[in-house]
């Protein structure tokens, strides 16, 4: 790990009256950068290594596990959205009922800056983690130093889709056992990776694996799901906002194409855009310093 930075154990805090577990890398007296991961991803998605190397240029990085996934409270008694359905409303434009909200999500999050003493951080979120925390900002802007939002959008209806392969994923449940849910995951994230930079199937594989081990919540990735359709269109919203905001998007992302990250950053005044060539919607290493770079250089 970078430079030997104190990594904690998990441990698990009450927030917004549920349960999250969390972990944190480098000192407490350094300023916090808070992580939040996208669908139904576990905080360990954000790899050990980034997050030390984040903490090593001076900050006290937060990684955490939505509800709903890995170890933090699952919300089984919520029941599990018929997802045709939802898909349909979004289609006809109809209100779309979900077992809660990305704002309860955000809440979740403040609820454990809460919980460690914190009372503002720089709040990083990639994907529907970049839409959580683009509610905190809105909702909570006191609570927000600065806004990181990676590989996201602003949910403005016309904007590009998914490619077919990747609306695949999204449409389709992966195998629940072991060896069948490694296999679906690796090949998940090869198309997520898009075609211009190399794919790390290793590493792929070995994140597939622990992530199983500690625990798959399927209902819980519907769930999320439905909370990301019905939050629908936060571009008016995001005209608001003055907290320093960067965007960082890849140019060959198949899920959430770059279109949807300039409109974000078109959308909130004075932000900053950084495009990465050949990124996809996954964070290979090849793309770290640039990444930890500009969140550093943001994060001031």
């Amino acid at each position: 790990m970078a430079q030997n930075i104190p990594h904690s154990d998990s441990a698990t805090a009450k927030a917004n009256g549920i349960e999250i577990v969390y972990d944190i890398f480098g000192n407490p007296d350094k300023p916090p950068v808070l992580l939040i991961i996208g669908l139904g991803q576990q905080m360990i998605a954000w790899d050990e290594e980034f997050c030390a190397q984040i903490a090593a240029r001076g900050y006290r990085v937060i990684r955490f596990d939505n509800r709903d996934t890995g170890l933090s409270t699952k919300l089984d008694e919520a029941g599990v959205p018929n997802m045709a359905v939802v898909f349909e409303a979004m289609v006809e434009g109809k209100p779309i009922d979900s077992p809660y909200s990305l704002l309860d999500m955000a809440d979740d999050a403040v609820g454990l800056l809460d919980a460690l003493g914190i009372e503002s951080a720089h709040v990083v979120g990639e994907s529907m983690g970049g839409m959580i925390a683009q509610r905190m900002v809105i909702h909570h802007a006191d609570r927000v130093c600065t806004l990181t939002s990676i590989m996201s959008s602003t949910g403005e209806p016309g904007l590009p889709p998914p490619t077919p392969e990747a609306m695949d994923i999204l449409a389709n449940r992966p195998a629940t056992d072991r060896e069948g849910y490694i296999e679906d995951y690796v090949e998940r994230w090869r198309v997520l990776n898009g075609q211009k930079l190399p794919y790390d199937e290793e590493a792929s594989r070995e994140l597939a694996t622990r992530i199983f081990d500690r625990g798959l919540n399927l209902p819980g990735f519907a769930r999320q799901l439905a909370a990301i359709i019905a939050d629908g269109n936060r571009k008016q919203a995001l005209k608001s906002v003055t907290v320093p905001t960067l965007v960082i998007h890849g140019d060959a992302d198949p899920l959430v194409p770059v279109e949807c990250g300039i409109d974000t950053a078109n959308s909130v005044l004075g932000s900053e855009l950084l495009i990465i060539e050949g990124m996809g919607h996954t964070f290979p290493r090849q793309v770290w310093a640039q990444v930890i770079d500009a969140i550093v250089r943001h994060a001031v």
